[in-house]
């Protein structure tokens, strides 16, 4: 398989399908006891929503970059597919190193969402004085409709990038993984769970050097999983794999971002720009665009389009605290997820809706139900972070 086919199929692996980095046969076939976990109580009655958000995506990856326009400086950020919420601190902190090369002291950003939002924040970091311009505000922006979990490939692009891209994508996605550790905890919404994935054969090593987006990251960045054998795990499988991952909630994450913007003076207006003209009439001389999927029509970029994304969410669950094929939030225990490439309607689909909630009432029924004399399983923070690498074939 080519490195291209593997990057469009990044996704498979919250599907099961659980390809790695050189796993760790650690502990061996019976050595641990068994994990014992609280199954998700997946049934239709339990169903409480389901959200539709339209991706950004750009088959060549993000785009980072300053152009003129007439008197302003127009600082592009946008185009992150799926993985927004995973690299918008690195992605802003390189948008705004690129402001620091302008005279001016006061910057205007474009968009409120994840990448807008931290852009500002590296801005303000950095000495500006920022004003957010945005028509949608947190909860009503397309962060709101995210998954959560970091992964910063994911639904990123699909062609071979250049390596002036790679370049960019290595340094934004080590800021940002760097600024969402130090950002773990309730106030944000950020943690680190435990990811189960199922195998029906022992998982092999796999070469790094040829595994899914090994091309993009140095080696030292990509790190392996822990195998589970049998009568180790709850899984109908006979093996199973574990490693630590980030969560990002965003309800919590984005209410917490809009409040250290304001809280560090940024101001918002609520604003609509259809044209480039229209960015003539703003103060600033300096914008930084973060307008995602907007920035098809208002800066004429063909290359842009939707990837739509839906999630089904269950009642939440306080005691499932791990990722098995759903997400499990504060908020309800996200199903999914779907990516149809070029669909822009908003409508939900019920076929896709349909499968995600049978699908995880016979995945979990079919989990071995916990032993009510055994404490549960918690997901703790991993005791050597893991590298970059347990990410990017996270798939969300």
């Amino acid at each position: 398989m080519d490195r291209r086919t593997l990057l469009k199929t990044s996704g498979m692996a919250a599907l099961g399908v659980g390809l790695g980095g050189c796993a760790t046969r650690t502990g061996g076939p019976g050595r641990r006891p068994m994990l014992n976990l609280a199954p998700v109580k997946a049934s239709w009655e339990r169903v409480i929503r389901t959200t539709v958000g339209l991706r950004p995506h750009r088959p060549s990856g993000f785009v980072l970059r300053a152009e003129k326009l007439d008197g302003k400086t127009v600082i592009h950020n946008y185009g992150h597919g799926g993985a927004g919420l995973s690299l918008s601190w690195g992605t802003g902190a390189l948008a705004a190193d690129l402001a620091l090369e302008h005279d001016e002291r006061k910057a205007a950003v474009l968009g409120a969402g994840a990448v807008g939002l931290a852009a500002a924040r590296q801005l303000q970091r950095r000495g500006f004085d920022v004003t957010i311009y945005t028509m949608a505000m947190p909860p009503d922006t397309t962060s709101n409709k995210a998954w959560g979990g970091f992964t910063p490939a994911s639904g990123l692009l699909s062609d071979d990038p250049s390596p002036e891209w790679t370049a960019q994508f290595r340094t934004a996605a080590e800021i940002a993984y760097k600024q969402l550790q130090r950002m773990t905890g309730r106030h944000y919404g950020v943690s680190w769970i435990d990811a189960y994935n199922t195998r029906q054969e022992l998982p092999a090593d796999i070469d790094q050097g040829e595994f899914n987006e090994g091309a993009l990251l140095p080696a030292a960045l990509r790190t392996g999983r822990e195998i589970l054998y049998p009568g180790e795990h709850p899984f109908p499988t006979p093996y199973a794999t574990r490693r630590p991952t980030i969560r990002i909630e965003p309800p919590i994450y984005l209410d917490a971002m809009l409040a250290e913007f304001r809280g560090f003076g940024g101001g918002i207006v609520i604003r609509r720009f259809d044209a480039p003209q229209d960015l003539m009439t703003l103060d600033e001389s300096l914008i930084v665009n973060c307008t995602g999927l907007g920035s098809r029509d208002l800066f004429d970029d063909q290359e842009l389009m939707p990837v739509k994304g839906q999630l089904t969410f269950l009642v939440p669950q306080p005691k499932v605290n791990y990722r098995y094929g759903c997400m499990p939030r504060s908020d309800g225990i996200a199903l999914g997820t779907t990516m149809e490439r070029g669909v822009w309607s908003l409508e939900p689909d019920e076929e896709a809706r349909q499968r995600a909630v049978e699908r995880a009432i016979e995945r979990f029924s079919a989990m071995r139900r916990p032993d009510q004399s055994v404490p549960l399983a918690a997901s703790r923070a991993p005791t050597t972070v893991p590298g970059m690498g347990s990410f990017l074939g996270d798939g969300s």
